[in-house]
């Protein structure tokens, strides 16, 4: 096993994803506080330290295992999760709507440094050309795009535990949108299984089409 390829890939793959959960676990909490809920303010999950929001199968396990797996030779997904943002519906002035834009600012924020991250490419690509940092950057960069168009793109799949089902429960009838919430087990197995199954390939189809849009954009916002 090669120890610098390792290295490479905990900090190309492990760091990108734990700063994007954690970013994506404070929007939740942050709009929630807008909203008039300060649960996870009073939980310490209002932060971007890590470490309130690390579960420990999904944000250190999980991950440590697959650059593991994969510095061997394998090609696993990168995935993982983390703990879910506290939200107690009871605090919101009008829940259903409330839950919608919670439930949304999660994807949102990960499209959003997405987004940033392009425009930061766009500037390597001016400033750094006859760099020797160049190449590592711009791979870095590279990655930290498709790991957050992953997590929102995934994140939108309209299911329960995910924030999809959370926020096309804003359009559905209360019954509806009961009787989904209350399947959020079987739900979460499905999706496990399918995960397991290698289901994230079919995801990896839309997220690398806006990914190489994003890239070719890099090369002309400046």
């Amino acid at each position: 096993m090669d120890i610098l390829e390792l290295l490479r890939n905990f900090i190309g793959f492990f760091v990108i994803l734990l700063f994007s959960l954690c970013f994506h676990e404070y929007a939740h909490g942050w709009v929630a506080r807008l909203k008039g809920d300060r649960t996870a303010e009073m939980m310490g999950r209002l932060t971007l330290n890590p470490l309130p929001h690390m579960d420990m199968t999904g944000t250190v396990i999980l991950p440590a295992v697959t650059i593991l797996m994969n510095s061997m030779g394998a090609h696993l997904p990168f995935f993982g999760w983390a703990k879910p943002v506290p939200v107690n519906i009871r605090n919101l002035n009008n829940p259903k709507t409330d839950m919608f834009w919670i439930a949304l600012a999660g994807p949102m924020s990960n499209i959003l440094l997405a987004v940033m991250a392009t425009f930061i490419l766009a500037v390597f690509h001016k400033t750094l050309m006859l760099s020797i940092y160049y190449n590592a950057l711009v791979m870095l960069t590279q990655q930290f795009i498709v790991t957050n168009l992953f997590l929102a793109f995934f994140n939108l799949i309209p299911l329960n535990p995910l924030d999809g089902g959370k926020i096309v429960a804003r359009f559905l009838p209360p019954t509806l949108a009961y009787k989904l919430e209350q399947s959020e087990s079987m739900t979460s197995l499905i999706l496990m299984f399918v995960i397991m199954m290698g289901g994230l390939r079919w995801l990896a189809v839309p997220v690398i089409y806006v990914f190489q849009k994003m890239i070719e954009a890099s090369h002309g916002i400046i």
